[in-house]
């Protein structure tokens, strides 16, 4: 960093919020906002440079432009964070505190150099982002979901309910979505898992993806959905809005919180029970959590087929576990055996999904849910993932396979129109 290696990182702060300050002295806001976006940047940007090489701070050209390139993300970005979010290999940010920020490249979790001038400029940043999609976080409520305008996922929590002061957490949506090509490649499935699965949507079963936190459930939503017919009416549902639909014929809904009274709230339910007074073709819920699964199953059940949705799960079992315990949360009191039923007729498929440890994403089940037998509801795999060690570099190895299994829907598929192939049943891939 050259002179700035004796220039503390605590003065260069004070430096920067001191140029900053002088020249929102200098800037007339108003004439700004009429100034058409790129051209009010570089006007801002001359001014700034004027002011910078005003000073006697002891700072190389390269360091002032930095600087002024700094001061110009704080004036029209997100600060420190914009050279996080113009960098394409980046996918979660997550700043701990003011002074830690940390990235997740390619699975893996590495430290940054970048740090905030202190809690309050964290703070600063983090009004600008829930601001801007009409949300707040003060103390009267101190947690939030909200969203980038590239679709990038934002969680942010603070005092009192973050010890160590403001926390944010931001998980990257490029603005090149990732395509099923792009699954391919990076060998997160193969191309008889991917037929299969395109198939599946176009022949309107209800699809749940499964998966832990971070393992890709909404970037294979996105890519499922990309399967739809152009001609049908779809709704999303959403807590934060984030998923990039490619048809032209979509209804986008987002929860909202309570105001600061407290009332207000509209929660997943409602939305999705106002959905079906919406003539919807299908409805895709970006994350069940709670009483809603209910109210979605029922959607599945009387006529909008082809619905999709994720659920936090760490197997397919565990996945339909969860949607059964959701149903409780409807207090609607209705025996267990019944709930098994609804699941059963409801869902045809889950697709699991995971994060493995070198950090690469892989489907590694997508099972058939077939009924109910006795207290349990029934599946059967029809395509695996099957670890077969870690090589020399760390990666994991493995097979993906299909079990032999012909599924129960092709049959449903095969009369819509959708014939699935005999060789996809025989399948099988080393990775």
């Amino acid at each position: 960093m050259g002179n700035l290696q004796t220039f503390e990182r605590t003065e260069y702060q004070q430096v920067k919020a001191d140029l900053h300050r002088k020249i929102l002295d200098r800037l007339d806001l108003e004439k700004l906002g009429r100034t058409p976006g790129d051209a009010a940047r570089e006007e801002v940007l001359l001014l700034i440079r004027n002011t910078v090489n005003s000073e006697a701070v002891p700072l190389s050209f390269a360091e002032r432009e930095r600087l002024a390139r700094e001061i110009l993300d704080e004036i029209f970005g997100l600060g420190p964070l914009e050279p996080l979010l113009k960098d394409p290999s980046i996918s979660d940010i997550l700043v701990n505190r003011y002074n830690r920020v940390y990235v997740e490249r390619g699975g893996k979790l590495e430290t940054t150099g970048l740090s905030f001038k202190d809690d309050q400029h964290l703070m600063q940043i983090i009004d600008r982002i829930v601001s801007r999609v009409g949300r707040r976080v003060d103390e009267s409520s101190p947690m939030v979901d909200a969203r980038l305008a590239d679709g990038s996922r934002v969680n942010a929590i603070i005092p009192p309910l973050a010890i160590d002061g403001p926390c944010l957490s931001i998980r990257r949506f490029g603005r090149d979505p990732v395509t099923a090509r792009n699954m391919i490649e990076n060998k997160t499935l193969t191309e008889p898992m991917l037929e299969l699965l395109s198939t599946m949507v176009k022949g309107r079963l209800n699809i749940l993806i499964s998966g832990g936190t971070g393992a890709g459930k909404t970037t294979l939503l996105n890519v499922l959905s990309g399967y739809i017919p152009n001609n049908e009416r779809i709704v999303t549902i959403e807590d934060a809005a984030e998923l990039q639909m490619k048809q032209e014929h979509v209804v986008r809904l987002e929860t909202r919180p309570p105001n600061i009274e407290g009332k207000g709230a509209v929660r997943q339910r409602q939305l999705v029970i106002n959905s079906l007074r919406m003539r919807p073709d299908r409805i895709i819920v970006g994350e069940v959590r709670g009483e809603e699964a209910f109210d979605m199953l029922q959607a599945m059940n009387t006529g909008h087929e082809g619905s999709l949705t994720t659920v936090h799960a760490n197997s397919q079992r565990d996945a339909l576990a969860r949607i059964e315990s959701m149903f409780s949360m409807a207090n609607l009191n209705i025996p267990e055996r019944a709930v098994r039923h609804q699941i059963a007729s409801a869902i045809h498929a889950v697709v699991q999904i995971a994060r493995l440890s070198d950090g690469a994403r892989k489907v590694i089940a997508v099972c058939e849910v077939t009924g109910v037998e006795g207290e349990v509801i029934s599946m059967q795999d029809i395509f695996l993932f099957e670890r077969t060690g870690i090589d020399e570099g760390g990666k994991v190895r493995g097979i993906f396979r299909a079990t032999g299994i012909r599924p129960k829907f092709a049959d449903r598929l095969a009369t819509g129109g959708c014939r699935l192939r005999p060789a996809l049943f025989e399948s099988r891939m080393e990775v």
